[in-house]
């Protein structure tokens, strides 16, 4: 039987055996008193004499069994702590349950004093906690925005005309297979033990050591922060092509990718630096920009083909046009399986995206590996799908001129099951369309092109916003750990979610540099 507190103002002889006063006082009784009930008290018959004898001196050698409580440093806010029960009531008269006399080290004043500080206390708000994230927002949409690329919307369909169907689908496999060993054996660590900030660098150094820990670490931080040159380079290219397009040209080509490329990562910078709360909502509005150029797509592939369309090489579904891109048709010096395997592997990576935030998640040992591998799956699974359709509705050469309609000639190539006549530009090697030649091929298909070039941009920003925040995430673990010298500076964190501001500003410096090289 539990004894309760001291400021739980619950009688202590509740908790006492009901014997008669003169057994307490030591006397004999005048009449027996029942044994029964005494051993119902404690419901105990091998320890009556203990209890007798307690009894007979007036003391209570009823101990409280041990408790969470009594040991633990913490508590649940809101709820008032047990405390382990003190000599003086275990000791005390059993019919005076008044306070501890003046002679004791505490009075009854001081624990008056006590109590409403500790009603203070119970009254304060809990601090409030930092941000944390699921499985789903932490780690599954950033990894597959970090894995979706302009490989994906410009050189997928390419890709497919050089390999064919089937080789497409085989390197998209391979690779899947690639980063999904990789996943593994990330999920295989991160469910190894307590997982903190640091990402892949506290991985490494507390399953293989701090020596390749910190040397992987240091190159992975630097790499990111120069990804996001990479990527903002990539947006800054796409937005002057279609200012040029439109006549707008502020100095010239190079200089304005620098112009944009510096605005658009100090943008991403001022995003980062908010919060990661901030990061974390640009992040889901760059996966739903993306999810609606996907449903263009596929819906464009649906739509019947105009006849703009039919000149570009744009039959909607056929099996003919689908038997004849199953086989390859290697093209130019890169026409080649590892060439090709080359070229598409980039665009599987970036799967330790989710594994970088570890430190803001809110149960990493589960988010890590479910986030991971579910984020593997549906990107391969995109992949597929799009290789697949687009190498269904778009031969390989096509001119772009509504004028080559099929004539009484002789007619060369599968374009003349159609109507169409491409055999001038396909014997002159001239076609400037179909997915052997042209890159915008998804545009082209799509029901509404704008929302691709809305794609290429969502995939292109969401990745360098990504290598943006994981940089100075891996770098701050690494100067806390001071494993180099002269880095220390960069790991203070600042906030409740201590973030490593320091990091960001030097991550931004050295983006800024290889964006203007």
């Amino acid at each position: 039987m539990e004894l309760p507190a001291a400021n739980d103002n619950v009688k202590l002889s509740a908790y006492r055996p009901n014997l008669p006063l003169s057994v307490l006082n030591g006397k004999a009784p005048s009449e027996g008193f029942d044994k029964s009930d005494y051993y119902q008290c404690y419901g105990d018959g091998s320890s009556v004499t203990s209890h007798a004898s307690g009894a007979l001196t007036g003391y209570e050698t009823l101990d409280a069994p041990p408790h969470y409580d009594f040991y633990a440093n913490t508590q649940v806010w809101g709820r008032r702590r047990r405390f382990r029960p003190s000599l003086y009531q275990l000791h005390g008269n059993p019919e005076d349950d008044s306070k501890p006399p003046m002679y004791e080290e505490t009075t009854a004043e001081q624990m008056e004093g006590d109590t409403s500080e500790e009603d203070e206390e119970e009254q304060k708000e809990p601090p409030p906690e930092p941000t944390r994230f699921g499985w789903v927002q932490g780690v599954m949409i950033r990894c597959m925005l970090n894995i979706w690329g302009v490989i994906l919307y410009l050189r997928l369909s390419w890709i497919t005309a050089q390999a064919g169907i089937g080789l497409t689908w085989l390197i998209i496999l391979i690779s899947s297979t690639i980063t999904g060993i990789t996943g593994l054996s990330t999920s295989a660590i991160a469910t190894n033990g307590k997982v903190k900030g640091g990402g892949t660098y506290f991985l490494i150094s507390r399953s293989l050591g701090p020596e390749l820990g910190g040397s992987i670490g240091l190159i992975f931080a630097f790499a990111n922060a120069v990804a996001v040159a990479m990527h903002t380079v990539g947006f800054a290219e796409t937005v002057t092509d279609l200012m040029r397009e439109h006549g707008a040209v502020m100095v010239d080509r190079t200089n304005d990718i620098r112009i944009i490329g510096i605005l658009t990562v100090t943008c991403l910078l001022a995003i980062s630096m908010a919060g990661m709360e901030w990061e974390s909502k640009a992040q889901v509005l760059f996966f739903l920009v993306i999810m609606v150029s996907f449903a263009s797509y596929i819906v464009g592939t649906i739509m019947p083909a105009s006849v703009e369309k039919q000149a570009k090489g744009f039959f909607s579904y056929r099996a003919a046009i689908f038997a004849a891109n199953f086989v390859p048709d290697w093209r130019g010096p890169e026409g080649t399986f590892f060439g090709m395997f080359s070229i598409f592997f980039p665009s599987a990576t970036g799967i330790l995206a989710g594994a970088n935030i570890s430190g803001d998640l809110k149960n990493p040992t589960i988010a890590i590996p479910r986030g991971t591998l579910m984020a593997i799956f549906w990107t391969t699974f995109s992949y597929l799908i799009i290789s697949a359709t687009v190498a269904s509705c778009v031969i390989r050469d096509a001119s772009g001129s509504i004028n080559d309609t099929l004539s009484s000639g002789s007619c060369d190539g599968l374009s003349c099951q159609y109507g169409w006549d491409f055999s001038e530009c396909i014997n002159n090697k001239t076609c400037t369309y179909g997915i052997s030649n042209y890159y915008q091929t998804l545009s082209m298909v799509s029901a509404f092109a704008p929302l691709i070039t809305a794609g290429i941009f969502g995939a292109t920003l969401s990745s360098a916003l990504a290598c943006l925040v994981s940089a100075p995430k891996v770098f701050q673990c690494l100067c806390k750990d001071h494993l180099y010298p002269l880095i220390g500076f960069f790991g203070k964190g600042y906030g409740k979610n201590h973030e490593p501001l320091r990091a960001y500003l030097l991550t931004y410096i050295i983006a800024s540099c290889f964006i203007i090289i």
